[in-house]
């Protein structure tokens, strides 16, 4: 049996003859199984979509349609034996038949051959031929039926401009301009179906139409949308005017953005966030104002394809701009909520991801990162479901980002980096593959493995040359620092001053790159603090240093080292909880040390049952960046507080460790200091 729904309603048997459906309720329970996908759907779902408002008997009636369409589909079934076809599953029904049988599916599978490569230009060209009207044109005011159309709506768009895309590309293509320019009138908002014609005229030899093809495009854009052409079409501006070789026919060239078609506003934003520094500031600009366009033309696949085509690797739990993460965020969900259960798997797995990536643990309120989580597995079921290697890391860069429910799970992120490693390597995902080292360093770090943690520094620095990802050796130059400053406390290891030099170093390079002021602030002054606690000294007292949203947390510990203990109490009484973040084994070390500074032993205990399942990890390590040292050390602090609650001070008193015997103090009188780091060892004595 063949089925169509590329138009009206059809179903073929294997003899061409027409199977006789039966009345709009019958056709309409096939239609919404075929748009299922083979996936079950559930009776309940099938009636509420059927009638909306149901009447009393609608299951009762849905039964039937279904017993007839099963003897209309299977004619010579044997009596008793169940159907092949219409079967029942579980609490609803599928439809099990060969995708090359169903028109719709026969489109898809071509659409996604075409995106891979040019060779399989036939199979496009024949399947966009099966279109014989609107999807679906005889099922009416049916609300999944409208959301099905406008995706198919959409795939049917994509496929013409990328099968004018591979005909332009091959050196044909001037017989298109009648049909492109019928798309673009159609479609106007379509900025890469401009690009198209304008191709197309050029091809033909029509280079002043072709000019004025994209004048039309920039006044249309502007008028409508709001917003100036794109790189795309100001290039290709240029090309013509230049007679660019670039306008010449390339057989050998295949780009990751001709696989995906003409690329939108959004992916040069991608672009741009990748190459970092300015242009990272600019890209998510951009990104909200193509999402906040997408949203104003009120076509849903659209917006939902805008929203989810920024698969930007992102490795820290802070935004950089929560404002604007949250609004992207907000879209994302009212994008979900109008595409429904039943909307297109990829698109909603990718508006799922989105949401778990843009909602920064550290940035979340009440309740919010119980939503984020979830988005984060369910974008990851889906994903795994579609078997998409480019979906599924970054569904897994959102559960990564998710992961930080709890002091204690580097290893569990360790796992998750892994394998979005090995996805990105086997599927040449650069950019993911820089994330996946990235992930494992800090794990790494986290565990105390300074090797391992050296390796995976290594080789994400030898990818960046390639990805040209300037932030790389930025996060590996914190990490050097960070270890530099662990080995410190080593005999012969190098001074307290020389890690703090390169913490410097690591702070000026980080202060250069702009647009990364989420992971920035505040991170140096936590770094010195970490430092001087490793040589059991006195919190720094420059009041110049920023502690950005670390400040709770250190203010406690400032306070006692200007023997303002009263206010110091005061300040750890006002301490929250540690957010859920990269730094949330640094923050509840710092407060387990300064409750037994203080003899608070209510403080202590709560923060040696958060520390207690991170006991064999060290604080600050999570981050790659810096490191406060083992979190046993104050974790035993903790604990010997909580049992006995008499202060701890004075703060240079040795003492023993969880770590070990107490180690010796901050060399800054013995050590050669080197030209130009002196006020490192200012920030140590």
């Amino acid at each position: 049996m063949q089925i169509d729904v590329l138009g009206a309603m059809r179903a073929l048997h294997d003899d061409g003859t027409p199977v006789n459906l039966g009345g709009p309720r019958h056709r309409e329970v096939l239609a919404r199984l075929v748009a299922a996908g083979g996936r079950m759907v559930a009776t309940d779902t099938l009636v509420d979509d059927l009638w909306g408002e149901p009447p009393v008997r609608a299951v009762g009636a849905l039964r039937t349609f279904v017993a007839a369409l099963r003897r209309a589909i299977e004619p010579d079934r044997p009596p008793r034996t169940p159907p092949r076809v219409l079967v029942t599953e579980g609490p609803g029904y599928a439809l099990r038949v060969p995708r090359d049988t169903v028109d719709v599916h026969r489109f898809e599978d071509a659409l996604a051959r075409a995106r891979r490569t040019p060779d399989a230009l036939t199979d496009l060209d024949t399947a966009l031929a099966a279109w014989r009207g609107t999807a679906y044109a005889d099922v009416t005011g049916s609300v999944w039926a409208q959301r099905e159309r406008a995706r198919l709506e959409e795939l049917r768009l994509e496929g013409m401009e990328l099968r004018a895309r591979l005909l332009l590309d091959s050196g044909s293509g001037g017989e298109l301009v009648a049909e492109l320019a019928a798309l673009v009138a159609e479609h106007p908002w379509r900025e890469p179906a401009w690009g198209l014609l304008t191709r197309a005229l050029h091809r033909a030899g029509r280079q002043a139409d072709a000019l004025a093809t994209l004048r039309r495009a920039r006044t249309m854009l502007a008028d409508q949308l709001g917003l100036d052409p794109g790189a795309d079409l100001r290039r290709l501006e240029t090309d013509i005017l230049r007679g660019a070789a670039t306008l010449q026919p390339s057989h050998t060239v295949w780009t990751a953005g001709a696989r995906l078609g003409p690329r939108t506003t959004v992916e040069l934003a991608r672009t741009l966030a990748l190459a970092g520094g300015d242009a990272l500031i600019h890209s998510r600009r951009d990104r909200l104002a193509a999402v906040q366009a997408a949203e104003r033309t009120g076509d849903i696949t659209l917006t939902a394809r805008v929203i989810g085509a920024y698969d930007v690797p992102a490795l820290w739990s802070r935004a950089d701009d929560p404002e604007q993460s949250r609004a992207v965020v907000a879209a994302a969900e009212r994008t979900l909520t109008a595409l429904g259960t039943d909307g297109p798997t990829e698109l909603r797995a990718r508006l799922l991801a989105t949401i778990a990536v843009e909602s920064r643990s550290a940035d979340l309120s009440a309740g919010a990162p119980r939503r984020a989580g979830q988005a984060a597995r369910e974008a990851e079921t889906l994903a795994r479901e579609l078997d998409d290697p480019a979906l599924l890391v970054f569904a897994l860069n959102g559960v990564f980002l998710q992961s930080f429910t709890r002091p204690g799970l580097a290893a569990a992120r360790d796992m998750i980096g892994a394998e979005i490693l090995d996805l990105a390597t086997r599927h040449d995902l650069q950019n993911f593959a820089v994330l996946g080292r990235l992930i494992r360093l800090q794990s790494a770090s986290a565990l105390g493995d300074l090797d391992a943690a050296t390796a995976h520094a290594e080789a994400a620095e030898q990818l960046a040359v390639s990805t040209e990802a300037s932030v790389v050796p930025v996060l590996t130059g914190w990490f050097r620092a960070r270890a530099t400053a662990a080995r410190s406390t080593e005999p012969g290891g190098p001074s307290a001053a020389t890690a703090a030099a390169q913490y410097r170093a690591a702070e000026n390079a980080l202060a250069e790159t702009a647009g990364m002021p989420g992971l920035h602030r505040g991170l140096f002054a936590l770094a010195l603090m970490g430092l001087r606690l490793l040589h059991e000294r006195p919190a720094p007292t420059d009041p110049t240093l920023d502690w950005g949203p670390y400040r709770p947390w250190t203010r406690p510990l400032v306070l006692l080292a200007h023997n303002r203990d009263e206010q110091a109490r005061t300040a750890l009484a006002m301490m929250p909880e540690p957010p859920l973040d990269h730094m949330q084994e640094a923050l509840w070390c710092l407060t387990a040390h300064a409750a037994a500074r203080l003899g608070e032993s209510s403080v202590a205990a709560r923060a040696a049952t958060a520390l207690r399942a991170a006991r064999t990890e060290h604080a600050g390590g999570a981050s790659g960046m810096l490191t406060l040292g083992p979190v046993a050390r104050y974790l035993a602090e903790a604990e010997a507080c909580a049992a006995d609650p008499a202060p701890t001070c004075p703060p240079h008193a040795d003492r023993a460790t969880a770590s070990g015997p107490a180690q010796p103090h901050v060399r800054s009188q013995a050590v050669s200091t080197p030209p130009g780091f002196v006020d490192e060892s200012r920030e140590l004595s």
